[in-house]
Protein backbone atom coordinates (compact mmCIF):
# COMPACT_ATOMS: atom_id res chain seq x y z
CA UNK A 1 0.00 0.00 0.00
CA UNK A 2 1.40 3.40 -0.95
CA UNK A 3 1.61 6.35 1.40
CA UNK A 4 -0.19 9.68 0.98
CA UNK A 5 0.64 11.74 -2.10
CA UNK A 6 2.10 15.24 -1.87
CA UNK A 7 -1.35 16.56 -2.73
CA UNK A 8 -2.91 14.51 0.11
CA UNK A 9 -0.36 15.88 2.58
CA UNK A 10 -1.08 19.44 1.51
CA UNK A 11 -4.81 18.99 1.95
CA UNK A 12 -4.45 17.26 5.30
CA UNK A 13 -2.51 20.23 6.61
CA UNK A 14 -4.61 22.97 5.03
CA UNK A 15 -6.99 23.37 7.96
CA UNK A 16 -4.07 24.23 10.24
CA UNK A 17 -3.09 27.03 7.88
CA UNK A 18 -6.44 28.79 7.82
CA UNK A 19 -6.81 32.14 9.62
CA UNK A 20 -7.83 31.79 13.26
CA UNK A 21 -9.84 34.22 15.39
CA UNK A 22 -7.93 36.91 17.25
CA UNK A 23 -7.12 36.16 20.85
CA UNK A 24 -8.95 37.87 23.70
CA UNK A 25 -7.73 41.32 24.62
CA UNK A 26 -4.58 41.12 26.72
CA UNK A 27 -2.41 43.70 28.42
CA UNK A 28 0.70 44.28 26.29
CA UNK A 29 3.95 43.18 27.85
CA UNK A 30 7.05 45.32 27.40
CA UNK A 31 10.43 44.00 26.42
CA UNK A 32 11.72 41.05 24.51
CA UNK A 33 13.43 40.37 21.21
CA UNK A 34 11.47 39.38 18.11
CA UNK A 35 13.60 37.18 15.84
CA UNK A 36 12.63 37.03 12.18
CA UNK A 37 13.63 34.77 9.30
CA UNK A 38 15.29 36.90 6.60
CA UNK A 39 15.59 34.62 3.60
CA UNK A 40 16.92 36.79 0.75
CA UNK A 41 19.19 39.79 1.14
CA UNK A 42 18.75 42.50 -1.49
CA UNK A 43 21.60 44.69 -0.18
CA UNK A 44 19.32 47.68 0.30
CA UNK A 45 17.04 48.47 3.24
CA UNK A 46 15.53 51.79 2.12
CA UNK A 47 11.89 51.39 1.00
CA UNK A 48 11.92 54.89 -0.53
CA UNK A 49 14.25 53.52 -3.20
CA UNK A 50 13.17 49.90 -3.67
CA UNK A 51 9.63 48.63 -3.27
CA UNK A 52 9.88 45.00 -2.21
CA UNK A 53 8.67 42.80 0.61
CA UNK A 54 12.33 41.90 1.15
CA UNK A 55 12.98 45.58 1.90
CA UNK A 56 9.77 46.32 3.81
CA UNK A 57 10.30 43.42 6.20
CA UNK A 58 13.25 45.38 7.64
CA UNK A 59 12.94 48.97 6.42
CA UNK A 60 9.25 49.22 7.28
CA UNK A 61 10.08 49.07 10.98
CA UNK A 62 12.71 51.82 10.72
CA UNK A 63 11.23 54.20 8.14
CA UNK A 64 7.58 55.17 7.86
CA UNK A 65 5.22 55.99 5.03
CA UNK A 66 2.66 58.76 4.86
CA UNK A 67 -0.09 56.13 5.19
CA UNK A 68 -0.61 52.50 6.14
CA UNK A 69 -3.62 50.17 6.09
CA UNK A 70 -5.90 49.50 9.05
CA UNK A 71 -7.33 46.12 10.03
CA UNK A 72 -10.07 46.44 7.41
CA UNK A 73 -7.61 47.37 4.66
CA UNK A 74 -8.50 51.06 4.56
CA UNK A 75 -5.84 53.80 4.34
CA UNK A 76 -4.95 55.26 7.72
CA UNK A 77 -2.56 58.09 8.56
CA UNK A 78 1.00 57.46 9.71
CA UNK A 79 3.27 60.43 8.94
CA UNK A 80 0.24 62.15 7.42
CA UNK A 81 -2.60 63.00 9.81
CA UNK A 82 -5.20 64.00 7.20
CA UNK A 83 -5.57 64.67 3.49
CA UNK A 84 -7.87 66.23 0.94
CA UNK A 85 -8.03 66.15 -2.85
CA UNK A 86 -9.30 68.51 -5.51
CA UNK A 87 -12.25 67.11 -7.50
CA UNK A 88 -10.19 67.16 -10.69
CA UNK A 89 -7.48 65.00 -9.12
CA UNK A 90 -4.72 67.49 -9.94
CA UNK A 91 -3.83 68.46 -6.36
CA UNK A 92 -3.68 66.42 -3.14
CA UNK A 93 -2.91 68.09 0.18
CA UNK A 94 -1.45 66.18 3.13
CA UNK A 95 -1.35 67.57 6.67
CA UNK A 96 1.71 66.08 8.33
CA UNK A 97 2.08 64.84 11.88
CA UNK A 98 3.72 67.28 14.26
CA UNK A 99 6.34 66.46 16.85
CA UNK A 100 7.98 63.70 14.79
CA UNK A 101 11.79 63.47 14.74
CA UNK A 102 14.26 61.46 12.72
CA UNK A 103 16.38 58.95 14.59
CA UNK A 104 19.29 61.42 14.49
CA UNK A 105 17.19 64.02 16.32
CA UNK A 106 16.36 66.31 13.38
CA UNK A 107 12.69 67.29 12.92
CA UNK A 108 10.54 65.66 10.23
CA UNK A 109 9.02 68.31 7.94
CA UNK A 110 7.32 68.79 4.60
CA UNK A 111 10.77 69.37 3.04
CA UNK A 112 11.50 65.68 3.60
CA UNK A 113 8.28 64.73 1.81
CA UNK A 114 9.02 67.07 -1.09
CA UNK A 115 12.57 65.78 -1.53
CA UNK A 116 11.63 62.11 -1.27
CA UNK A 117 8.72 62.40 -3.69
CA UNK A 118 10.57 64.35 -6.37
CA UNK A 119 14.04 62.80 -6.10
CA UNK A 120 13.31 59.22 -5.05
CA UNK A 121 9.72 58.21 -5.88
CA UNK A 122 9.63 59.98 -9.23
CA UNK A 123 13.16 59.23 -10.41
CA UNK A 124 14.32 55.98 -8.78
CA UNK A 125 11.67 53.95 -6.92
CA UNK A 126 10.87 50.92 -9.07
CA UNK A 127 7.06 51.29 -8.99
CA UNK A 128 7.12 54.98 -8.15
CA UNK A 129 8.59 56.18 -11.43
CA UNK A 130 5.47 55.07 -13.30
CA UNK A 131 2.98 55.97 -10.58
CA UNK A 132 4.44 59.48 -10.20
CA UNK A 133 5.31 60.19 -13.84
CA UNK A 134 2.78 63.08 -13.96
CA UNK A 135 3.81 64.55 -10.59
CA UNK A 136 4.97 68.11 -11.37
CA UNK A 137 5.83 69.43 -7.92
CA UNK A 138 5.29 69.14 -4.20
CA UNK A 139 4.61 72.52 -2.63
CA UNK A 140 5.46 73.14 1.03
CA UNK A 141 3.48 76.18 2.24
CA UNK A 142 4.57 75.35 5.78
CA UNK A 143 6.59 72.75 7.64
CA UNK A 144 3.59 70.46 8.11
CA UNK A 145 1.78 70.72 4.77
CA UNK A 146 2.69 69.03 1.49
CA UNK A 147 0.67 69.74 -1.66
CA UNK A 148 1.17 67.28 -4.51
CA UNK A 149 0.53 68.84 -7.94
CA UNK A 150 -0.04 66.70 -11.05
CA UNK A 151 -0.16 67.54 -14.75
CA UNK A 152 -2.73 64.79 -15.29
CA UNK A 153 -5.34 63.67 -12.77
CA UNK A 154 -4.27 61.33 -9.98
CA UNK A 155 -7.32 59.48 -8.63
CA UNK A 156 -7.43 59.88 -4.87
CA UNK A 157 -8.26 56.22 -4.35
CA UNK A 158 -5.18 55.17 -6.34
CA UNK A 159 -2.86 57.52 -4.46
CA UNK A 160 -4.14 56.47 -1.05
CA UNK A 161 -3.88 52.76 -1.93
CA UNK A 162 -0.36 53.24 -3.27
CA UNK A 163 1.16 55.23 -0.42
CA UNK A 164 1.36 52.41 2.19
CA UNK A 165 3.92 50.72 -0.08
CA UNK A 166 5.15 53.60 -2.26
CA UNK A 167 4.97 56.43 0.25
CA UNK A 168 7.97 55.86 2.54
CA UNK A 169 9.85 59.03 3.47
CA UNK A 170 13.61 59.50 3.73
CA UNK A 171 15.39 62.42 5.47
CA UNK A 172 16.36 65.18 3.06
CA UNK A 173 19.33 66.27 5.16
CA UNK A 174 20.87 62.80 4.82
CA UNK A 175 20.33 62.32 1.07
CA UNK A 176 20.46 65.79 -0.53
CA UNK A 177 24.23 65.64 -1.16
CA UNK A 178 25.88 63.08 -3.43
CA UNK A 179 24.52 60.08 -5.30
CA UNK A 180 21.28 58.95 -3.66
CA UNK A 181 21.79 55.36 -4.81
CA UNK A 182 25.22 55.14 -3.15
CA UNK A 183 24.28 56.77 0.16
CA UNK A 184 25.34 54.68 3.18
CA UNK A 185 21.89 55.25 4.71
CA UNK A 186 20.44 52.85 2.16
CA UNK A 187 21.95 49.99 4.16
CA UNK A 188 21.98 51.73 7.55
CA UNK A 189 18.64 53.55 7.34
CA UNK A 190 17.60 56.59 9.36
CA UNK A 191 13.86 56.87 9.84
CA UNK A 192 11.06 58.08 12.08
CA UNK A 193 9.81 54.58 12.88
CA UNK A 194 9.43 52.67 16.13
CA UNK A 195 12.81 50.96 15.75
CA UNK A 196 16.28 52.40 15.12
CA UNK A 197 18.90 50.70 12.98
CA UNK A 198 21.81 49.26 14.97
CA UNK A 199 23.86 46.81 12.90
CA UNK A 200 23.90 44.87 9.63
CA UNK A 201 26.31 41.96 9.21
CA UNK A 202 25.88 40.62 5.68
CA UNK A 203 24.92 37.01 5.51
CA UNK A 204 24.30 36.89 9.26
CA UNK A 205 21.86 39.34 10.85
CA UNK A 206 20.31 42.80 11.03
CA UNK A 207 19.49 44.43 14.37
CA UNK A 208 17.16 47.32 15.23
CA UNK A 209 16.32 48.54 18.72
CA UNK A 210 13.45 50.40 20.32
CA UNK A 211 13.21 54.10 19.43
CA UNK A 212 12.80 55.87 22.81
CA UNK A 213 11.56 59.05 21.10
CA UNK A 214 8.88 57.46 18.95
CA UNK A 215 5.87 59.70 18.33
CA UNK A 216 3.34 57.04 19.36
CA UNK A 217 3.23 57.38 23.14
CA UNK A 218 4.57 54.40 25.11
CA UNK A 219 5.39 52.44 21.96
CA UNK A 220 6.89 50.22 20.68
CA UNK A 221 6.65 47.38 23.17
CA UNK A 222 9.55 45.28 21.88
CA UNK A 223 13.11 46.08 22.91
CA UNK A 224 14.68 44.80 19.74
CA UNK A 225 14.14 43.03 16.43
CA UNK A 226 16.75 40.68 15.00
CA UNK A 227 16.46 39.46 11.43
CA UNK A 228 18.45 36.26 11.01
CA UNK A 229 19.78 35.70 7.49
CA UNK A 230 19.11 32.01 6.79
CA UNK A 231 19.08 30.96 3.14
CA UNK A 232 18.50 27.28 3.86
CA UNK A 233 14.77 26.75 4.42
CA UNK A 234 15.23 23.53 6.38
CA UNK A 235 17.70 25.26 8.70
CA UNK A 236 15.24 28.13 9.22
CA UNK A 237 12.46 25.68 10.12
CA UNK A 238 14.80 23.96 12.59
CA UNK A 239 15.59 27.33 14.19
CA UNK A 240 11.86 28.02 14.54
CA UNK A 241 11.37 24.71 16.31
CA UNK A 242 14.28 25.55 18.63
CA UNK A 243 12.80 28.98 19.42
CA UNK A 244 15.67 30.85 17.77
CA UNK A 245 13.32 32.32 15.12
CA UNK A 246 9.80 33.41 16.04
CA UNK A 247 8.44 34.57 12.68
CA UNK A 248 8.91 33.37 9.08
CA UNK A 249 7.24 35.76 6.60
CA UNK A 250 6.23 35.59 2.94
CA UNK A 251 6.25 31.81 2.41
CA UNK A 252 9.97 31.74 3.20
CA UNK A 253 9.88 28.18 4.52
CA UNK A 254 9.40 25.05 2.43
CA UNK A 255 5.83 24.00 1.69
CA UNK A 256 6.30 20.81 3.71
CA UNK A 257 7.68 22.68 6.73
CA UNK A 258 4.89 25.27 6.64
CA UNK A 259 2.39 22.43 6.71
CA UNK A 260 4.23 20.58 9.48
CA UNK A 261 4.70 23.62 11.71
CA UNK A 262 1.07 24.58 11.14
CA UNK A 263 0.06 21.34 12.86
CA UNK A 264 2.35 22.07 15.83
CA UNK A 265 0.42 23.85 18.66
CA UNK A 266 3.35 26.19 19.24
CA UNK A 267 2.92 27.78 15.82
CA UNK A 268 0.36 29.25 13.49
CA UNK A 269 0.79 28.94 9.72
CA UNK A 270 -1.67 31.26 8.04
CA UNK A 271 -2.43 33.70 5.23
CA UNK A 272 -3.69 36.19 7.82
CA UNK A 273 -1.89 39.51 7.52
CA UNK A 274 -1.02 38.92 3.86
CA UNK A 275 -4.35 39.87 2.29
CA UNK A 276 -2.80 43.02 0.82
CA UNK A 277 0.00 41.07 -0.86
CA UNK A 278 -1.64 38.58 -3.18
CA UNK A 279 0.91 37.32 -5.67
CA UNK A 280 1.07 35.69 -9.06
CA UNK A 281 3.91 33.55 -10.38
CA UNK A 282 5.45 34.99 -13.51
CA UNK A 283 7.20 33.90 -16.68
CA UNK A 284 9.13 36.79 -18.20
CA UNK A 285 10.46 36.91 -21.80
CA UNK A 286 13.51 38.86 -22.98
CA UNK A 287 12.54 40.39 -26.33
CA UNK A 288 16.20 41.10 -27.10
CA UNK A 289 16.36 37.42 -28.02
CA UNK A 290 14.77 37.28 -31.50
CA UNK A 291 13.44 33.79 -30.79
CA UNK A 292 11.31 35.13 -27.93
CA UNK A 293 10.33 38.28 -29.81
CA UNK A 294 8.20 35.98 -32.01
CA UNK A 295 4.73 35.80 -30.44
CA UNK A 296 4.27 32.25 -31.72
CA UNK A 297 7.17 31.09 -29.55
CA UNK A 298 5.83 32.84 -26.44
CA UNK A 299 2.40 31.33 -26.97
CA UNK A 300 3.92 27.90 -27.61
CA UNK A 301 5.78 28.11 -24.30
CA UNK A 302 2.56 28.97 -22.47
CA UNK A 303 0.65 26.12 -24.15
CA UNK A 304 3.41 23.70 -23.09
CA UNK A 305 2.82 24.17 -19.35
CA UNK A 306 0.11 22.20 -17.56
CA UNK A 307 -0.59 24.77 -14.84
CA UNK A 308 -3.50 22.95 -13.11
CA UNK A 309 -1.37 19.81 -12.81
CA UNK A 310 1.52 21.79 -11.31
CA UNK A 311 -0.73 23.50 -8.77
CA UNK A 312 -2.46 20.28 -7.72
CA UNK A 313 0.74 18.31 -7.24
CA UNK A 314 3.10 20.95 -5.84
CA UNK A 315 1.35 24.05 -4.43
CA UNK A 316 -1.87 22.83 -2.86
CA UNK A 317 -4.99 24.67 -1.69
CA UNK A 318 -3.55 28.19 -1.46
CA UNK A 319 -2.92 28.48 -5.20
CA UNK A 320 -5.13 28.41 -8.27
CA UNK A 321 -4.71 29.09 -11.99
CA UNK A 322 -4.39 32.78 -12.75
CA UNK A 323 -6.29 34.47 -15.56
CA UNK A 324 -4.13 37.55 -16.06
CA UNK A 325 -2.18 40.29 -14.28
CA UNK A 326 -5.17 41.47 -12.19
CA UNK A 327 -6.01 38.66 -9.72
CA UNK A 328 -9.49 37.52 -8.81
CA UNK A 329 -9.26 39.08 -5.32
CA UNK A 330 -9.43 42.57 -6.86
CA UNK A 331 -13.14 43.23 -6.47
CA UNK A 332 -12.83 46.64 -8.13
CA UNK A 333 -10.78 45.76 -11.20
CA UNK A 334 -10.79 42.02 -11.88
CA UNK A 335 -12.20 41.74 -15.43
CA UNK A 336 -13.30 38.12 -15.09
CA UNK A 337 -11.86 34.94 -16.59
CA UNK A 338 -13.10 35.57 -20.12
CA UNK A 339 -9.82 36.96 -21.37
CA UNK A 340 -7.31 35.30 -23.74
CA UNK A 341 -6.00 32.19 -21.98
CA UNK A 342 -3.39 29.53 -22.81
CA UNK A 343 -4.65 26.04 -22.10
CA UNK A 344 -2.27 23.12 -21.93
CA UNK A 345 -1.93 21.80 -25.49
CA UNK A 346 1.42 20.33 -26.55
CA UNK A 347 0.15 19.59 -30.08
CA UNK A 348 -0.63 23.28 -30.57
CA UNK A 349 2.71 24.24 -28.99
CA UNK A 350 4.61 21.98 -31.40
CA UNK A 351 2.68 23.36 -34.36
CA UNK A 352 3.40 26.98 -33.36
CA UNK A 353 7.12 26.23 -32.97
CA UNK A 354 7.21 24.55 -36.39
CA UNK A 355 5.42 27.55 -37.92
CA UNK A 356 7.99 29.86 -36.35
CA UNK A 357 10.71 27.96 -38.21
CA UNK A 358 12.19 26.12 -35.23
CA UNK A 359 12.30 22.53 -36.40
CA UNK A 360 13.69 19.85 -34.15
CA UNK A 361 17.38 19.12 -34.59
CA UNK A 362 19.79 16.66 -33.02
CA UNK A 363 18.22 14.92 -30.05
CA UNK A 364 14.90 16.57 -30.84
CA UNK A 365 16.09 20.00 -29.60
CA UNK A 366 14.82 23.12 -31.35
CA UNK A 367 16.82 25.74 -29.38
CA UNK A 368 18.20 26.44 -25.89
CA UNK A 369 17.14 29.18 -23.45
CA UNK A 370 18.54 30.34 -20.10
CA UNK A 371 15.98 30.54 -17.28
CA UNK A 372 16.73 32.67 -14.21
CA UNK A 373 14.43 31.89 -11.25
CA UNK A 374 14.16 34.45 -8.47
CA UNK A 375 15.47 33.05 -5.16
CA UNK A 376 12.41 34.13 -3.12
CA UNK A 377 10.47 30.94 -2.40
CA UNK A 378 10.25 27.21 -2.89
CA UNK A 379 7.34 27.57 -5.32
CA UNK A 380 9.56 29.53 -7.72
CA UNK A 381 12.24 26.84 -7.64
CA UNK A 382 9.62 24.15 -8.25
CA UNK A 383 8.00 26.19 -11.03
CA UNK A 384 11.34 26.69 -12.81
CA UNK A 385 12.08 22.97 -12.73
CA UNK A 386 8.57 22.23 -14.01
CA UNK A 387 9.12 24.72 -16.86
CA UNK A 388 12.41 23.02 -17.72
CA UNK A 389 10.86 19.56 -17.83
CA UNK A 390 7.72 20.68 -19.69
CA UNK A 391 9.51 22.66 -22.39
CA UNK A 392 11.86 19.75 -22.95
CA UNK A 393 8.82 17.81 -24.16
CA UNK A 394 8.34 20.25 -27.07
CA UNK A 395 12.03 20.48 -27.96
CA UNK A 396 13.12 23.56 -25.99
CA UNK A 397 16.18 22.92 -23.84
CA UNK A 398 16.22 25.01 -20.66
CA UNK A 399 19.38 25.83 -18.72
CA UNK A 400 18.45 26.99 -15.20
CA UNK A 401 20.76 29.69 -13.78
CA UNK A 402 20.33 30.09 -10.01
CA UNK A 403 21.68 33.25 -8.35
CA UNK A 404 21.36 34.95 -4.99
CA UNK A 405 18.92 37.86 -4.66
CA UNK A 406 21.38 40.62 -5.55
CA UNK A 407 22.77 38.64 -8.48
CA UNK A 408 19.31 37.87 -9.80
CA UNK A 409 18.17 41.51 -9.62
CA UNK A 410 21.36 42.71 -11.31
CA UNK A 411 21.38 40.08 -14.06
CA UNK A 412 17.71 40.32 -15.02
CA UNK A 413 16.82 43.97 -14.39
CA UNK A 414 20.07 45.83 -14.98
CA UNK A 415 22.23 43.71 -17.29
CA UNK A 416 19.27 42.03 -19.06
CA UNK A 417 21.45 38.92 -19.40
CA UNK A 418 18.64 36.36 -19.45
CA UNK A 419 16.22 34.67 -21.83
CA UNK A 420 13.46 33.68 -19.42
CA UNK A 421 12.96 34.72 -15.80
CA UNK A 422 10.41 33.68 -13.23
CA UNK A 423 9.47 35.17 -9.89
CA UNK A 424 6.55 36.88 -8.15
CA UNK A 425 4.34 39.79 -9.11
CA UNK A 426 2.51 41.26 -6.12
CA UNK A 427 -0.84 42.95 -6.54
CA UNK A 428 -1.28 45.88 -4.16
CA UNK A 429 -4.94 46.95 -4.20
CA UNK A 430 -4.89 48.86 -7.50
CA UNK A 431 -3.40 47.89 -10.89
CA UNK A 432 -1.49 51.18 -11.17
CA UNK A 433 0.45 50.57 -7.95
CA UNK A 434 2.57 47.56 -8.85
CA UNK A 435 0.99 45.75 -11.81
CA UNK A 436 0.90 47.92 -14.94
CA UNK A 437 4.52 48.93 -14.31
CA UNK A 438 5.47 45.39 -15.41
CA UNK A 439 4.11 46.28 -18.85
CA UNK A 440 4.56 50.01 -19.41
CA UNK A 441 7.74 51.05 -21.20
CA UNK A 442 10.07 53.75 -19.92
CA UNK A 443 11.10 52.49 -16.48
CA UNK A 444 14.70 53.30 -15.53
CA UNK A 445 17.18 50.55 -16.31
CA UNK A 446 17.73 48.40 -13.26
CA UNK A 447 14.40 49.14 -11.58
CA UNK A 448 13.29 45.76 -10.20
CA UNK A 449 9.91 44.30 -11.16
CA UNK A 450 9.33 46.72 -14.02
CA UNK A 451 9.27 46.34 -17.79
CA UNK A 452 12.91 45.46 -18.52
CA UNK A 453 12.02 43.04 -21.32
CA UNK A 454 13.01 45.18 -24.31
CA UNK A 455 9.31 45.32 -25.24
CA UNK A 456 7.20 48.37 -26.01
CA UNK A 457 3.64 48.75 -27.19
CA UNK A 458 2.49 52.36 -27.53
CA UNK A 459 -1.17 51.35 -27.58
CA UNK A 460 -0.83 49.52 -24.26
CA UNK A 461 1.21 52.40 -22.80
CA UNK A 462 -1.67 54.73 -23.70
CA UNK A 463 -4.25 52.47 -22.04
CA UNK A 464 -2.12 52.25 -18.89
CA UNK A 465 -1.72 56.03 -18.70
CA UNK A 466 -5.40 56.66 -19.36
CA UNK A 467 -6.45 54.21 -16.63
CA UNK A 468 -4.00 55.65 -14.11
CA UNK A 469 -5.38 59.18 -14.61
CA UNK A 470 -9.10 58.40 -14.91
CA UNK A 471 -11.07 59.63 -11.90
CA UNK A 472 -14.33 57.92 -12.95
CA UNK A 473 -14.24 54.43 -11.37
CA UNK A 474 -16.52 52.88 -14.01
CA UNK A 475 -14.31 54.13 -16.82
CA UNK A 476 -11.19 52.98 -14.96
CA UNK A 477 -12.59 49.47 -14.66
CA UNK A 478 -13.33 49.35 -18.39
CA UNK A 479 -9.83 50.57 -19.24
CA UNK A 480 -8.25 47.87 -17.09
CA UNK A 481 -10.35 45.23 -18.84
CA UNK A 482 -8.92 46.57 -22.13
CA UNK A 483 -5.44 46.40 -20.62
CA UNK A 484 -5.78 42.77 -19.53
CA UNK A 485 -7.22 41.73 -22.90
CA UNK A 486 -4.34 43.41 -24.73
CA UNK A 487 -1.47 42.03 -22.63
CA UNK A 488 -2.95 38.55 -22.51
CA UNK A 489 -3.03 38.66 -26.30
CA UNK A 490 0.48 40.05 -26.81
CA UNK A 491 1.94 38.02 -23.91
CA UNK A 492 5.06 40.08 -23.10
CA UNK A 493 5.04 38.13 -19.86
CA UNK A 494 2.69 35.57 -18.35
CA UNK A 495 1.15 35.37 -14.87
CA UNK A 496 -0.47 31.91 -14.78
CA UNK A 497 -0.66 31.14 -11.03
CA UNK A 498 -2.42 33.10 -8.28
CA UNK A 499 -1.70 32.52 -4.60
CA UNK A 500 -1.44 34.13 -1.17
CA UNK A 501 1.66 34.28 1.02
CA UNK A 502 1.79 32.08 4.11
CA UNK A 503 3.29 33.35 7.38
CA UNK A 504 4.46 31.11 10.21
CA UNK A 505 4.15 32.68 13.67
CA UNK A 506 5.30 31.47 17.04
CA UNK A 507 2.16 31.88 19.13
CA UNK A 508 4.05 34.03 21.65
CA UNK A 509 3.74 36.92 19.19
CA UNK A 510 0.78 39.19 19.93
CA UNK A 511 -0.90 41.66 17.56
CA UNK A 512 0.51 39.64 14.69
CA UNK A 513 -1.18 39.78 11.31
CA UNK A 514 -3.55 42.54 12.40
CA UNK A 515 -3.51 44.41 9.09
CA UNK A 516 -3.39 43.25 5.45
CA UNK A 517 0.31 44.08 5.02
CA UNK A 518 1.45 43.24 8.53
CA UNK A 519 4.84 41.76 7.68
CA UNK A 520 5.68 45.00 5.85
CA UNK A 521 4.23 47.42 8.40
CA UNK A 522 5.71 49.02 11.51
CA UNK A 523 5.11 46.50 14.34
CA UNK A 524 4.75 49.40 16.74
CA UNK A 525 2.08 47.51 18.72
CA UNK A 526 3.61 44.02 18.50
CA UNK A 527 4.61 42.33 21.75
CA UNK A 528 5.71 38.96 23.06
CA UNK A 529 3.92 36.82 25.63
CA UNK A 530 6.11 34.93 28.13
Amino acid sequence: MTGPTRRDMLLMGSAAMLPVPAMAQETPRRGGVLTVHFATEQRILNPSLQASTGVYIVGGKIQEALLDLDAQGNPVGTLAESWESAPDGLTHTFRLRRGVTWHDGRPFTSADVQFTAMEMWKKILNYGTTLQQFLEAVDTPDAHTAVFRYSRPMPQGLLLRALPDLGYISPKHVFESGDIRQNPANTAPIGTGPFRFVQYERGQFIIAERNPNYWRENMPYLDRIVWRVVGDRAAAAAQMEAGQILFAPYSSLSIADMQRLGRDPRFEATTRGNEGNVRTNTLEFNFRNPVLADIRVRRAIAHSLNVPFFIENFLGPFAKPGTGPIPSVSTDYYPGPDMPQYRFDTALANRLLDEAGHRRGAGGVRFTLRLHPAPWGEDIALWSTFIQQSLGQVGIRIEIVRLDAAGYLRTVYREHAFDLATGWHQYRSDPAVSTTVWYRSGSPVGAPWTNQWGWKDERIDAIIDAAATEVDPVKRRALYADFVRAVQTELPLWMPIEQIFVSVFNRRIRNAGNNPRWASSTWHDTWLAP
